[in-house]
């Protein structure tokens, strides 16, 4: 690594640091004063309360702060490069714009990639596990962990999975009842008092299963202590379905909340669903495969603004990058409540902010060149 990429990467990452920090200080506070009502209808206490947002900072840090920080040091560390004329000399000494912006994108792309990872293995628990959170005094802890009246459908493998109650946690089943029919017509169903996955394969207790042969109207009844079932549906697939189900447009609408996994495992099991639930769901899918880019947006973005020649008051970028910000998110909003919609094709609707902002940085780059 060469000597000015060191002093870049300097310049940039100790502002970073003071902003990721200010900015998680400064959310958690204002988030405080919204939600403390809340906190107190679900009777959380204090160290409740700090557990709630230790659990909610990947999803924030992704979302919000680290974007948000990054045009934030960006802008600051070029204003202050441009104050004293760095820039200046550095282009001067044949240095481009994008080789002293070489820096600057390294850390974009190692944010993005941060946060996709974080999308994918940590944001799914850890919204799962502050929802509970927040119910833990409205139900027993026993209850908290079940869901109730489970209507799961494989519409490849023609499996029906209709199931009393099931724990999210363990994918234990009370009274499920699965329905499929085979590819040469004959109909099977299982009635169970409980289930669990074991070793790869569903376990039925208590098992009443009626066989229908091609054609034939009169079923054949078995009944057995055990029942060994081995079918392609996980409790990974439920709980995603559970997910699923269980999200309203209007959270889709506020931003990317499943993952991608999560997302796939869905639209296989579904290939035919209803066009505004396909809109729904494409949304959150290509949103969550642009949130990371955001990174990079901000970067090209902060790139012209803070690299321009002259003195400049650092004021002015802490300015600019909070109105940048607004914009981001106002029109991320407005595109993604357009996408679940079925309004705006679901490519398009995750990334046009992306698109718009980090276009009009490379136009404004290019034009400095």
């Amino acid at each position: 690594m060469r000597l000015l990429d060191r002093y870049m990467l300097r310049e940039l990452l100790v502002p970073l640091a003071y902003c990721l920090g200010g900015f998680l200080v400064f959310y958690v506070a204002f988030d405080l004063i919204f939600e403390i009502n809340r906190f107190q209808e679900g009777h959380l206490g204090f160290f409740e309360v700090l557990k709630y947002y230790i659990i909610t900072l990947p999803e924030l840090l992704v979302s919000q702060i680290i974007p948000v920080s990054l045009l934030l040091a960006g802008l600051y560390a070029l204003t202050n490069h441009s104050r004293y004329h760095e820039i200046t000399a550095m282009r001067a000494a044949g240095v481009s714009l994008w080789r002293i912006a070489l820096p600057y994108l390294g850390v974009g792309l190692f944010c993005g990639v941060v946060a996709f990872a974080i999308n994918e293995l940590w944001v799914p628990q850890s919204v799962d596990e502050a929802k509970d959170l927040l119910e833990s005094h409205k139900n027993s802890g026993l209850d908290r962990q079940w869901a109730s009246k489970l209507d799961f459908e494989n519409e490849i493998g023609r499996r029906h999975w209709i199931i009393g109650r099931v724990n999210r946690s363990t994918a234990e089943m009370i009274q499920p009842t699965v329905i499929w029919t085979l590819p040469d017509g004959s109909r099977h169903e299982i009635f169970a008092q409980r289930g669990i996955y074991t070793n790869g394969n569903w376990l039925f207790f208590n098992v009443e299963k009626w066989d229908w042969a091609p054609g034939d109207s009169i079923a054949q009844q078995t009944t057995n202590e055990v029942l060994n079932l081995t079918v392609p549906e996980t409790p990974a697939w439920i709980k995603s379905e559970i997910k699923v189900t269980g999200l309203a447009p209007e959270a889709m609408s506020k931003g990317p909340q499943l993952s991608i996994y999560e997302i796939l495992v869905y639209l296989h099991l579904h290939p035919h669903l209803s066009e505004q639930k396909r809109s729904a769901l494409a949304t959150q899918l290509h949103g969550r495969i642009a949130e990371p880019f955001t990174c990079l947006a901000v970067i090209l973005i902060a790139l012209p603004f803070g690299a321009r020649s002259g003195r400049h008051n650092v004021f002015v970028g802490v300015a600019g990058s909070i109105f940048i910000c607004f914009a981001y998110f106002i029109l991320q909003r407005i595109s993604l409540g357009l996408g679940t919609a079925g309004d705006l094709a679901p490519i398009l609707a995750a990334w046009l902010p992306n698109i718009i902002f980090g276009g009009a940085g490379l136009l404004l780059i290019t034009r400095m060149e």
